[in-house]
């Protein structure tokens, strides 16, 4: 198994759904600093810090550490962005929606 770069995918991730380090911080109740010194590989993430970056996101930590982890497709990317602006409540709605769609199409 290769050794992953873990500073180098929070900033792929996080470019590929278009957002700034700023969006990032605030999305996953981190500090931009916290963020810019991960990504900077100055600091490692714990746990905690990087299952919160990692829910902002939309992935759970095994989808971020699985070796076949791709980047989000700009159709995805852009869904994480537009849920991501929306409350909680509002996030298990859709949530809920998409589940049942998904059933639909097993």
């Amino acid at each position: 198994m290769r050794s992953m770069n873990i500073s180098f995918k929070i900033t792929k991730l996080r470019k590929s759904v278009g957002w700034s380090k700023n969006k990032l911080a605030k999305e996953s109740g981190l500090s931009q600093a916290y963020i810019s010194q991960l990504e900077a590989g100055q600091k490692q993430p714990t746990i905690d810090s990087l299952d919160r970056i990692c829910s902002s996101l939309g992935l759970t930590l095994a989808e971020f550490f699985s070796e076949e982890n791709k980047p989000l497709s700009p159709d995805i990317a852009q869904l994480v962005n537009h849920a991501s602006k929306l409350t909680p409540i509002q996030r298990e709605l859709i949530s809920s929606v998409m589940r049942e769609m998904a059933k639909d199409n097993e």
